[in-house]
């Protein structure tokens, strides 16, 4: 499979007053087109740090991470939000689905930033909520969904855009079992399917099974093997 994300001598520190506190140090890693990965590790392990650099909505403070040809750590805060909203759909533990809009204009939101008309954008929001199961609910307020359709609503909002890439952060972190058991099954389906590029957070080791590669990091390593 074709290589779509290299991460290369990746290095990720904060500082606070006048100490430097790494977060992540010699990260290596390349990710191919299609793959399904879990990220696994106690917190504070940098987990989520990884997540959040390879999406783009953080920057390392060296190394490089090269994402179809295109090195984000290189790009400025404006041509990463375009290179975002193009490339990355992102999926939270808890929906961050906005209360005063539909099912369906929620998952029209993203579409906005782009130039389909909107007509073209309903039809694209449809269809994304077709694909999660809920084209019955797409009048539907949040309040009025359950926990487990909420999160199928952000999975659509996620997808909506066509992204080459699904984040996701914790995703079943918020559900009971057999809720998350569906959303699970269902970014199996979007991977298997739509050949999706899947990169997950996860606690559960439940979750981590439906991924097809697992790597854990320890103090801000990967571990190896």
């Amino acid at each position: 499979m074709e290589t779509l994300i290299q991460v290369e001598e990746l290095y990720k520190s904060y500082r606070r007053d006048s100490l430097e506190i790494p977060v992540l140090q010699n990260i290596n890693l390349e990710i191919a087109q299609g793959e399904f990965i879990a990220f696994m590790g106690q917190s504070g392990s940098g987990k989520t740090t990884l997540l959040n650099l390879i999406a783009g909505i953080d920057k390392p403070t060296s190394g490089r991470i090269v994402i179809g040809g295109v090195d984000v750590a290189e790009l400025s805060e404006t041509e990463l939000a375009v290179w975002r909203s193009r490339n990355v759909g992102f999926i939270f533990q808890f929906y961050n689905l906005i209360p005063v809009l539909t099912a369906l204009e929620n998952v029209e939101l993203p579409l906005i930033l782009t130039p389909l008309p909107k007509k073209e954008r309903r039809a694209h929001a449809e269809m994304a909520l077709r694909v999660v199961g809920l084209a019955e609910r797409m009048d539907h307020y949040p309040r009025q969904l359950s926990g487990g359709q909420q999160q199928r609503v952000a999975i659509a909002r996620a997808i909506a855009t066509d992204p080459a890439i699904l984040v996701a952060d914790e995703p079943t972190g918020d559900l009971d079992k057999t809720s998350a058991e569906e959303v699970l099954g269902l970014m199996d389906r979007l991977n298997r399917e739509l050949n999706k590029t899947i990169l997950m957070v996860t606690h559960d080791p439940r979750a981590a099974e439906r991924a097809r590669v697992v790597r854990h990091l320890e103090k801000g390593e990967l571990a190896t093997g």
